[in-house]
């Protein structure tokens, strides 16, 4: 639960006690302050008076609560006593440290990895929570909105300009966000209208990469306050084929209408990349014969992207309590066109030894949430509403094969190049949900959160194949499937202790889930709609302060049964597939820290040990026989994760950080035939800020490890390494 220093100590007496709320400074929870001193007022007035009911307010107990979060319960809750494990980023440290990025914002999450690149190209990123490293498995939030909730996460037009924080929820949001959020949370809050960060800033780095970034609030027009923040990049890499070229814009406005505020927000990302290629295993490692940063995609490789997204909401006061009302629309247009080797990179009997797609796709994603959060006799708060998520992707891919020589230049243009099948499908799927969550505070010390959310769903598929060699091996077919169930969860924490500024509060809670299988948008054609994934969770833990409030520590113990996992596979002809796995089971404990030295001074530290592994379950080896996986360790899951932060953060002078990252040993493989080491990262910074101006080096991966982090699951073992040591120098300005 680390968090940076932006904060504002409010203090009140509240029937002799003396409670302290750690808020933010400026940002969308500070005027939920109130809240967090009612609620510390519940916990501590009753134990004052009882303790000493003649005691003076010099006497009396203090109580320091961490900042509030919403995206366990939706409502304002403080991170201490929210029975789950939350961590809060806050978004000055991110502009502090330089970070554009999910690798280097949750580098401090304990147990949460975010390497960057993927299917997705190299805007992406396929975050990793208890253990479970698949691009779709969490869920991504941004401002309250499912970001990609009906297809996958949209990490690629993810931008971190102007962010007030971060909330990382580890395991799943059943009640809340129901068949969408899995083994996690990702939740990227920016400023609200009328606020921002209010401040530019231009940077030069490594291999000619160049950044600017603006964001500031904007003139108010009566009642109506709005804000904007921009964006755009040039990013290159040590691969001199791969790069990011994008732009992106987000305005919020907001205004007070008929007793209630009116929002609205409009996003826009407009983003052309040239991924890299990953590169294959040959039986126990990856292969010797592609060089490193060998780029052997066509010479037409780009994944282009146009995504523009609205949202509408609307807050009112009744006097049954708060109803918020929200309602949004992206639109994605997507231009993807690259290539994949074989495993066996001999050209075959027509000269080629790799396989390209060029596929365009449109996906919709619609979201629409009402809810009232209401009190029942002082201690029960209530939030209960209706939420639907609609997704529409539609796909058309055209796939052939090419020839790759290493060492040899860029292959042939995919355009000069025969067609080999032409691969649709037209997907359309629809969660509702209908949800209820009590926040039940029986006595000072005790929070008991509970909540239950029925679920229908419904998914309705066609696929085409058309072979333009062999007409007989068309296919043209059509599947759906729905499914209705609860799913929910119940939590409680109780603080055990307590002295001044310090508390442990121990905490437990069961969450049931489920979620319908993800489609990757790759360039083969998957007819069947598969079985949804289902997981049980079991988690307890402690979390608190110590050494009057310097320390924070949150220590989280951890069982997931997971049900279906869908993975990548090949079929029998040796083609990519996914499949419905069978059983897998996540153990793990996770331990996350930070002392404050002052309120410029933190060193962070965390580590984890996860131990994901697969129950009953066979599949096709590589050479066509049969093999059982039953216990072994899933692909690219480290048993240890760990990190170590020291950061320096004043708001002038000079500033610096610097922060380690280690990965354990992990398996390339499902079989566990090929181990690949862990490693280790450090990211750094150092800056100097005078008035409102400010100048800063900043440096990831320094350690310059090229490690395989992710599998594709679009070409058989084929894997995308770490990208290269990364150096940015930058000049800002506050507005």
């Amino acid at each position: 639960m680390p968090f940076g220093g932006n904060m504002l100590l409010i203090r009140e007496e509240v029937g002799g006690a003396i409670v302290v709320a750690r808020m933010r400074r400026s940002g969308v929870l500070r005027h939920a302050a109130s809240v967090a001193v009612a609620i510390a007022a519940q916990a501590v007035v009753p134990a004052a008076q009882a303790a000493a009911p003649a005691a003076g307010a010099q006497d009396a107990p203090v109580t320091v609560l961490e900042p509030l979060q919403v995206t366990a319960t939706r409502v304002p809750e403080p991170v201490s006593t929210v029975p789950a494990m939350v961590s809060i980023v806050e978004g000055r440290e991110l502009r502090a440290r330089g970070v554009d990025d999910l690798r280097g914002a949750l580098a401090l999450v304990a147990g949460v990895e975010a390497p960057p690149g993927g299917d997705a190209g190299p805007a992406g990123a396929v975050p990793s929570f208890w253990g479970l490293h698949e691009f779709d498995a969490f869920l991504l939030v941004v401002d309250g909105v499912p970001w990609g909730g009906a297809f996958n996460p949209a990490i690629p037009t993810l931008d971190l300009t102007n962010v007030e924080r971060i909330e990382v929820l580890r395991g799943a949001a059943p009640v809340i966000y129901g068949a969408t959020a899995f083994v996690g949370v990702i939740q990227v809050i920016h400023y609200p209208a009328g606020e921002a960060a209010d401040r530019v800033e231009l940077g030069y780095g490594s291999y000619g990469s160049l950044r600017g970034s603006a964001s500031t609030a904007l003139p108010t027009l009566g009642d109506y306050k709005q804000s904007l923040s921009v964006s755009g990049e040039r990013q290159q890499f040590s691969d001199a084929r791969e790069d990011i070229n994008n732009g992106k814009a987000l305005y919020r406005g907001a205004m007070p209408l008929a007793g209630g505020q009116l929002r609205f927000d409009a996003d826009a990302t407009l983003q052309h990349t040239v991924p890299n290629s990953p590169t294959v295993r040959e039986g126990d490692a990856l292969t010797t014969v592609t060089g490193r940063d060998e780029n052997l995609n066509p010479a037409d490789a780009h994944i282009d992207e146009h995504r523009y997204h609205f949202v509408l909401g609307y807050s009112l006061p009744t006097v049954l309590g708060q109803w918020d009302s929200t309602a949004s629309y992206s639109h994605s247009n997507v231009r993807d066109r690259r290539g994949f080797l074989r495993v066996d990179m001999t050209p075959d009997d027509a000269g080629t030894n790799a396989d390209y797609q060029d596929q365009d796709r449109g996906v919709i994603d619609s979201y629409f949430d009402t809810h009232l959060g209401t009190h029942l006799f002082d201690t029960v708060e209530l939030v209960y509403g209706a939420d639907l998520l609609y997704g529409s992707g539609k796909q058309q891919s055209t796939n052939g094969a090419y020839l790759a020589t290493p060492g040899g230049g860029t292959p042939a243009a995919t355009s000069t190049r025969p067609v080999d099948e032409i691969n649709g499908i037209d997907d359309r799927r629809a969660f509702f949900g209908q949800y209820l969550q009590a926040d039940w505070k029986p006595a000072p010390r005790w929070d008991v959160l509970a909540g239950l959310r029925l679920n229908e769903t419904q998914e309705r598929k066609t696929s085409t194949h058309i072979d333009t060699a062999d007409a007989s091996a068309d296919i043209d077919a059509y599947d759906r499937r729905s499914k209705t169930r609860f799913s929910g969860m119940l939590g409680a924490s109780y603080i055990a202790w307590m002295s001044g500024a310090d508390q442990a509060v121990v905490f437990a809670d069961y969450r049931n889930t489920f979620k319908p299988a993800a489609i990757d948008f790759g360039p083969d054609v998957t007819p069947d709609v598969l079985n949804p994934e289902t997981a049980r969770s079991y988690e307890t833990g402690v979390k608190g302060r110590l050494l009057d409030g310097r320390l924070d520590y949150d220590v989280d113990f951890f069982f997931l049964h997971f049900n279906n996992l869908v993975v990548a596979t090949t079929d029998a002809d040796g083609d990519p597939q996914m499949r419905n796995a069978g059983s897998e089971l996540f153990r793990g404990v996770e331990f996350e820290t930070r002392y404050h030295f002052n309120s410029d001074l933190s060193l962070a530290a965390n580590y984890s040990y996860h131990n994901a592994r697969f129950g009953p379950y066979a599949e096709t080896a590589e050479d066509g026989s049969t093999q059982s996986l039953d216990g072994k360790q899933l692909e690219l899951s480290p048993h240890a994760l760990a990190a170590l932060g020291l950061l320096y953060t004043p708001a002038q002078g000079l500033n610096a950080s610097a922060i380690g990252n280690y990965i354990g040993r992990r398996y390339l493989d499902r079989a566990n035939q090929a181990p690949t080491d862990g490693y280790l990262t450090i990211d750094a910074s150092l800056g100097y800020r005078w008035h409102r101006f400010g100048a800063a080096l900043y440096g990831s991966n320094l350690s310059n490890r090229r490690p395989p982090v992710t599998e594709s699951e679009f070409g058989d073992s084929s894997y995308y390494l770490l990208p290269a040591r990364r150096v940015l120098f930058t000049v800002s300005a506050d507005l």
